[in-house]
């Protein structure tokens, strides 16, 4: 008895020690926790979607999932057979008149408008988790690193899972970041990485902030989950409208679909361009990632001019071959006529071209 007393005291204190590094960040508290007390999103002391959201879909269940993805044979194209085509932007030289889109892999973006820098969710480590022996890059999609980022105005977090908000790449880029955008309850990851309280702009769904050149960022809903440890939801997942002088975008951010997408087109929409995450997804969690199908319906609700599809081709977090998402949602919009644009990871996307060509580099 007294041994198996020894190994579970020893089991929690390592537990214990693993939680409390700084990858993991921290709980919100003081007043943070008390401007999320007072949300109308926050109940039963989380963060809720606007539709009731259970994590998996009506048929399956954790154990089948977990069997699926720890046992069962593996698609041979899970992950690319080759070095995923790239392309080393120099986004320090940039002009600064220029207008532009780059994406990083996965949902890695950086955007250039009205003379402001925005980088949108930057995962610039070789992994995807907690863990470097965890979620592996693939071969060329990682061939940007913290120090190519140049500085920027606005850093933009949509939530706080690991594959959207990376600790090393936010730690060291710290210094070429001016202001950070994120929904409720990250800020408390971000004041413990270092950054100052002065920096953060931090709200939930409905919240307009003014930024730099007459730009205005709009807080929207999302249908997802977010946490770093243990618990769920202890932060905000946000969607966001960015307006500028010229041009108006959607930064989709993970989400399962849901009328909140109608609602966004209703009521910002016409998009010029529509930034939607697309892959990791399977039947199961539908409700929190959108399948190839949803996606399309998503842009047609929200009235995207040009849709930009992203969180593939860098990471294998779900079962489908790795250039599926990319070639089921380019189909899916061919039929229903619509534009989507594929840049390579690093390739320039001009946001005031009409024209746009891009090869179908996915294809193995």
């Amino acid at each position: 008895m007294i041994y198996l007393i020894i190994i579970i005291a020893l089991i929690v204190v390592l537990t214990f020690i693993v939680l409390s590094q700084q990858v993991f960040g921290t709980k919100p508290k003081g007043k943070r926790l008390e401007r999320m007390l007072k949300s109308e999103h926050y109940r039963n002391k989380q963060f809720q979607n606007l539709s009731y959201t259970p994590s998996l879909a009506e048929g399956y269940s954790m154990p089948k999932v977990m069997y699926d993805f720890f046992f069962k044979k593996k698609d041979p194209f899970l992950k690319p057979h080759h070095n995923v085509p790239a392309i080393h932007t120099d986004l320090k030289n940039l002009p600064k008149d220029e207008d532009v889109f780059i994406w990083m892999g996965h949902s890695s973006y950086y955007i250039q408008s009205d003379g402001v820098s925005f980088l949108i969710d930057p995962v610039l480590s070789s992994y995807g988790s907690p863990f470097k022996f965890f979620n592996k890059a693939f071969a060329g999609a990682d061939l940007f690193k913290p120090e190519d980022i140049p500085n920027v105005d606005y850093l933009v977090i949509t939530h706080d899972h690991y594959d959207h908000l990376d600790y090393p790449t936010v730690k060291a880029i710290r210094s070429k970041v001016e202001k950070v955008i994120m929904p409720l309850g990250v800020g408390a990851h971000f004041e413990r990485w270092g950054y100052h309280e002065n920096q953060l702009l931090e709200e939930e769904w409905g919240a307009v902030v003014e930024l730099k050149n007459d730009i205005k960022i709009t807080f929207t809903p999302a249908r997802h989950f977010s946490g770093r440890k243990l618990h769920r939801n202890n932060t905000l997942w946000t969607s966001y409208v960015l307006e500028t002088a010229t041009k108006k975008l959607f930064l989709g951010g993970d989400s399962g679909y849901d009328t909140h997408f109608k609602m966004i087109g209703e009521k910002y929409g016409p998009f010029d361009y529509a930034i939607m995450e697309n892959g990791q997804y399977n039947a199961a969690w539908k409700y929190i990632h959108s399948l190839p199908e949803d996606v399309i319906q998503a842009s047609l609700d929200i009235k995207a001019k040009n849709i930009i599809p992203v969180h593939s081709g860098k990471f294998a977090l779900a079962l489908h071959p790795w250039n599926e998402p990319l070639q089921k949602v380019t189909t899916l919009g061919q039929e229903k006529n619509m534009n989507i644009l594929t840049p390579k990871i690093g390739e320039v996307l001009d946001l005031n071209k009409n024209d746009y060509q891009f090869s179908v580099w996915w294809q193995d």
